[in-house]
């Protein structure tokens, strides 16, 4: 798409009042510029059961955990205020071992939990067509599918992400069929904290992430 053709969004605005209003909006503002009718069918889909019920109590630990609770926390009470009983954990193989960790955990807190690597199915990658110098790393593919069937098939009402692969986890979300988190994003550079190569974008890491002109 040409760049002049992308409206500005959020990313571009220098105001952000959205949660504390006072009427300074810029002209491409995605409030002000709701299209008629879309506020209304907004609330209409978060008034259904679920969606009303995972939004009220996601608001409410929000706001009782705030700057307190851990990630790992805060999945144990959602998933306790939502009623689930039966989490599933969607894991990179390489993450295997804070997955068992994490399972010992929610196990502790009362939930029944069934896990599946990435790796599991053992399908080799020129099977799907990855090229040949990819399997330099591993000859079998990550299967996000098939570890979102399996969560499906058990009957998981919550599934958790653990470090899937770019990509891999965007087909996990597509084919994951109830409630969704992500625990742990993989960045094997930064120790899986991928938002320091952000903060650093302007330091050490702006060689990496900037096209040299």
């Amino acid at each position: 798409m040409d760049k002049e053709k992308i409206p500005l969004s959020c990313a571009d605005c220098g105001v952000v009042k959205c949660d504390r209003c006072a009427g300074e909006y810029p002209a491409f503002c995605l409030t002000t510029g709701m299209e008629e009718g879309e506020l209304e069918n907004l609330l209409s889909i978060y008034g259904e059961e679920e969606n009303k019920k995972i939004m009220v109590e996601a608001a409410q630990l929000e706001y009782e955990g705030y700057c307190q609770l851990t990630r790992v926390e805060e999945t144990i009470k959602f998933a306790q205020r939502m009623g689930y009983r039966k989490i599933g954990i969607a894991t990179c193989a390489g993450l295997i071992r804070e997955t068992r960790t994490l399972a010992r955990i929610l196990r502790e807190n009362g939930f029944e939990v069934y896990a599946v690597a990435c790796k599991a199915g053992a399908i080799d990658k020129s099977t799907v067509g990855i090229n040949k110098e990819c399997e330099s790393i591993g000859i079998h593919m990550c299967n996000p599918i098939f570890q979102a069937r399996q969560l499906e098939r058990i009957g998981t009402e919550l599934n958790i992400v653990m470090g899937l692969c770019v990509g891999h986890d965007s087909l996990f979300y597509k084919y994951s069929h109830t409630t969704t988190t992500t625990m742990v994003v993989k960045d094997r550079v930064t120790v899986h904290n991928p938002v320091a190569a952000i903060y650093g974008a302007d330091g050490y890491y702006k060689k990496k992430l900037f096209p040299v002109k």
